[in-house]
């Protein structure tokens, strides 16, 4: 279905040198997709510089908060389809620079928005967003799209948002009750929660802390051991945002709305729990919990439905949370131990992931 959908189709992608935008180039690619990338330059280390030479993506380096920009990179390519990675995806980050966060994540998706607005064709829009766009009531509760959105730091608060902002722009401008906005354009939000897999090196996520530890033969550092979060490969919510833009190629109307995509209620797990799988599959590790008396608020308890998304896109979670783990910690072991081609690390792991 995928690659009926995507194969010489046209896909301007934003943050596509960023650890997910990188997996969604190699998996669009890999479907026979055009990609034309809009991103900032990679930080050091990156999956994307480390694959850059087998892509084809049309590379453009530059800043989403660059309206001008943005929009004539846009409109040149004319683009099939959109979906809108772009972001300071960090909350321990947001706490530090919280007005470029509020820049990026908010006025960088109402820049992609206004462009799309200029662009005469029909096309499928998917904003990605975040699990944390609700108001989090620290409750054993899978939130629902309809549920209240909020936000207590500023990464949290600039992705809610980025919720509203492009609700406004579909109503205002993209209607699909309205003829006179509609224009066959499809506008969708896709909230995830949190990723793993081969190829993160950002600071401050639990994974990238664990591989640089093990690989080191260092203790692991574990802030929060006892938050729970929805953890799923990264290839989960790609393949929920994928499903999403082919269904609303075919049904411009009755697609544009809000998705989450997560693991299985069950799969849901502490970070504690997740250090020691991890652990576990690399054969070797300790850890210790650091005292975070005076840390910055993150949320403890996250859980996400994901009623909609299976019933109306028929689509569900293929890697529970055993599977996810073992898979990114194979990848990394792989790439270092082994030092196989990342590469081919990636595309494995999507052709597995595909026939499962």
């Amino acid at each position: 279905m995928l690659l009926n959908t995507f194969k010489n189709k046209k896909v301007f992608l934003t943050g596509h040198t960023g650890f997910k935008g990188t997996w969604m180039t190699i998996w669009l690619e890999l479907l026979g997709a055009k990609v034309k990338g809009y991103a900032l330059k990679p930080e050091m280390p990156s999956l994307f510089n480390y694959v850059k030479g087998n892509l084809k993506v049309e590379s453009v380096i530059s800043d989403i908060r660059n309206k001008k920009k943005l929009e004539e990179e846009l409109l040149a390519f004319q683009p099939d389809f959109i979906f809108h990675l772009a972001a300071q995806p960090l909350v321990r980050e947001s706490y530090k620079i919280p007005v470029e966060t509020f820049e990026v994540n908010v006025i960088g998706t109402a820049n992609l928005l206004d462009a799309v607005r200029s662009l005469k064709k029909e096309c499928a829009v998917v904003i990605v967003t975040t699990d944390k766009v609700y108001e989090n009531l620290e409750k054993d509760y899978a939130y629902k799209e309809a549920d209240k959105l909020g936000g207590y730091d500023p990464y949290s608060a600039s992705k809610a948002a980025a919720e509203i902002i492009t609700e406004s722009y579909r109503l205002s401008f993209f209607n699909p009750k309205e003829s006179r906005t509609y224009g066959k354009k499809s506008i969708a939000t896709a909230r995830a929660g949190n990723v793993i897999g081969g190829g993160d090196y950002a600071a401050d996520r639990i994974v990238p802390d664990i591989f640089r530890a093990l690989s080191k033969s260092q203790i692991i550092n574990v802030r929060n051991p006892n938050a729970v979060r929805p953890w799923q490969h990264v290839l989960e919510p790609l393949s929920g945002y994928l499903t999403l833009a082919a269904a609303m190629k075919k049904d411009p109307q009755k697609f544009a709305s809000a998705y989450n995509f997560g693991p299985k209620l069950k799969d849901v797990r502490t970070v504690e729990e997740l250090v020691q799988h991890a652990t576990k599959s690399w054969g070797k590790g300790n850890y210790m919990i650091e005292n975070q008396e005076n840390a910055p608020h993150e949320a403890g308890t996250l859980k996400l439905s994901i009623k909609k998304a299976k019933k109306e896109l028929h689509w569900k979670p293929k890697w529970n949370s055993d599977v996810a783990i073992e898979k990114t910690i194979g990848w990394y072991k792989n790439s270092i131990e082994k030092k196989a081609d990342i590469f081919k690390l990636c595309v494995d792991d999507i052709n597995d992931f595909g026939n499962n």
